[in-house]
């Protein structure tokens, strides 16, 4: 969408496999479409990567477009037969009024420069017509805190602020014509990760958004999720939530 924490083209081969897969992918499907009313004809979904929950957004009636600033993703979700442009979600190609719905899943999140959420939940705004719905992930990042052990060696080094607080979401849509509307809660199959694989993520870069190692390093911090008792373990996988707003005039 614009500028984030990792490099996704080069992301984008392993991306599906590290994040979960189709099982993840199935259970934000079912949970975006069940926020969607009836009658939603167009959904456009914002920084759809590559391609493996738009794929799986489908229902009579409904047509889907991918939007990605990552050329690495969307050839991906183009690959997956869905129709995708590279945009920007604070510049979209589209004209005011023209959609029923957008969708952002696991996005805002990773969208760290200030301001950069609030124009992303403006442009969803302008783009939909009195009535559409704007579906998006909020405290994507606190979702991760299962209380385990991983979240216990994480918790002096995680980033304040994050960029997907619900409060502050709910008031950037707030501010441009959109009120709060359904929420639902989803399993994150596959991100309960063991220790060796959170500190594989964490050197790869994966944790950006979330944490920021203070007083030591990321190998340092990467060695102490190692030493965990059962480093092979599964911890509990996370709960995500989404959250829609409707557009008001």
């Amino acid at each position: 969408m614009t500028k984030t924490l990792l490099d996704y083209d080069a992301e984008a081969r392993e991306y599906d496999a590290t994040r979960g897969g189709t099982p993840r992918a199935e259970a934000a499907a079912t949970a975006l479409l069940g926020l969607l009313p009836p009658g939603t004809r167009t959904l456009l979904d914002l920084g759809c990567g590559t391609g493996i929950v738009t794929a799986l957004l489908t229902r009579p009636g409904l047509r889907v477009l991918g939007a990605d600033t990552s050329y690495g993703m969307a050839a991906r979700a183009a690959g997956r037969g869905v129709p995708v442009v590279l945009a920007s979600g604070t510049r979209l190609p589209v004209r005011t009024g023209a959609l029923d719905a957008v969708g952002a899943v696991w996005l805002l999140h990773l969208l760290r420069e200030p301001g950069v959420v609030e124009a992303v939940v403006a442009e969803a705004a302008r783009v939909l017509r009195p009535g559409g719905v704007f579906v998006t992930t909020v405290d994507k990042d606190a979702a991760h805190d299962v209380g385990s052990d991983i979240d216990a060696v994480l918790a002096p080094h995680l980033t304040p602020c994050p960029a997907d607080a619900a409060g502050d979401v709910t008031a950037y849509a707030a501010a441009v014509g959109l009120r709060p509307g359904g929420r639902a809660a989803f399993t994150g199959h596959g991100q309960g990760r063991t220790p060796r694989q959170a500190a594989a993520a964490l050197l790869a870069g994966r944790f950006a958004s979330r944490v920021s190692p203070r007083g030591t390093t990321p190998t340092a911090l990467a060695a102490d999720l190692e030493s965990l008792p059962a480093p092979d373990h599964p911890r509990p996988a996370p709960t995500y939530h989404f959250q829609s707003f409707t557009r008001t005039d």
